[in-house]
């Protein structure tokens, strides 16, 4: 339901209430983090980022199968969202590394909610799309 100003009320799923938000307009919160969630590399990133700074090498080893290209892109777009903090030493040969911000941090929070939801609600999802495992 809306209210007068086009804004979207308050929701309830369950016993969790939700505030009231825009629909997906250009300048509503919830699109940005929807945005952030539609890079794939970008939750994996953070995700290796948990437990502190790593070095490029680091993570390419640690994600696989993404390309130097693809991991410094995501990590140029990250810095540039203000979600990773890139430090250079001023050593010989030179060393940067990569560590999340406080906005980087907190999108561990929803990262563990849709990986608890996967948990739950991943083979009814995946028996729904490709039928029963007898049939993979």
């Amino acid at each position: 339901m809306r209210n007068g100003a086009g804004r979207l009320n308050a929701v309830t799923i369950g016993q969790t209430d939700l505030g009231p938000y825009g629909d997906f307009e250009a300048d509503c919160p919830a699109r940005i983090a929807v945005d952030l969630f539609g890079n794939s590399w970008l939750t994996v990133i953070v995700y290796t980022l948990r437990d502190g700074p790593m070095r490029p090498g680091e993570l390419r080893a640690t994600i696989g199968h993404i390309s130097q290209k693809m991991l410094t892109q995501t990590l140029r777009r990250m810095e540039n969202m203000a979600l990773v903090e890139r430090r250079r030493y001023a050593e010989a040969p030179p060393r940067v590394e990569y560590e999340l911000t406080e906005a980087g941090r907190d999108l561990l929070v929803p990262i563990f909610a849709l990986g608890e939801w996967a948990d739950r609600h991943g083979d009814t999802v995946r028996t729904a799309m490709l039928g029963s495992p007898d049939d993979w």
